[in-house]
């Protein structure tokens, strides 16, 4: 298998940019995650699962932080244009010691209830287990990669085989921990993507609910498309 994409998603749950190249740190892609959108009311980050508004716009960053770009072409930078845009007092926040409180309905197709799990430090990833996230093109099928949220997207299939191996990607060496469990946030719509309940119950009968793999970093380094992956 070898690196078909990268991508960063700079805002937690906002569209992310692909990069031809990317330094992997500790806690994952350089700058993926490190920012998020807390709901002044709840204390939370928000997500796409509780504000599907977040997947109409895409992030990239600069030398001042995030920069928020609606599928309209409008571009904001700073709290209160965020608060206006999604009508709700809400903070653009950087990742810190302390990671997020997240949410999820317990039922995709009826989300009258939610359970909610606390995220690591650092950046507002999901699961410290998940700090480089790994999905295959045969894997997803005809889906755009888009829906997944994964930062490598690879050629062929398998990587549900890297489960528990540690691999080089380039200078970088990741171990391979887990399946992702995939939830409401792959049906949403998105700029070119309508709503698709038929991704997640397809994902859920026929591969467990699971899709892509998640992987810690054991040695930080740069990585770049073509790149493959080797058992190390």
């Amino acid at each position: 298998m070898r690196i078909n994409q990268i991508w960063r998603y700079p805002v937690k749950s906002v569209g992310g940019h692909l990069m031809a190249g990317a330094t992997i740190t500790e806690v994952g892609i350089e700058g993926d995650r490190s920012w998020g959108i807390v709901d002044d009311e709840t204390g939370r980050v928000l997500t796409g699962r509780r504000e599907p508004n977040l997947l109409m716009a895409t992030a990239t960053l600069d030398e001042d932080g995030p920069v928020i770009t609606t599928d309209d072409g409008h571009e904001m930078r700073t709290s209160e244009e965020l608060s206006t845009w999604l009508g709700r007092s809400v903070t653009l926040t950087p990742a810190g010691e302390e990671g997020g409180t997240y949410e999820v309905p317990r039922d995709f197709e009826n989300d009258d209830q939610w359970e909610s799990w606390q995220g690591p430090g650092e950046a507002w990833h999901d699961s410290a287990r998940a700090r480089v996230s790994i999905a295959s093109l045969g894997t997803m099928r005809q889906w755009d990669p888009r829906r997944f949220r994964s930062n490598l997207v690879v050629d062929g299939e398998g990587e549900d085989d890297l489960i528990d191996q540690r691999i080089n990607v380039g200078h970088a060496v990741l171990l391979v921990v887990k399946p992702i469990e995939r939830c409401v946030m792959v049906t949403r719509a998105q700029p070119g993507l309508e709503r698709d309940l038929d991704v997640l119950r397809t994902i859920n009968r026929a591969r467990g609910s699971m899709l892509a793999v998640g992987a810690v970093v054991v040695t930080p380094g740069r990585v770049v498309e073509g790149d493959e992956l080797v058992p190390a």
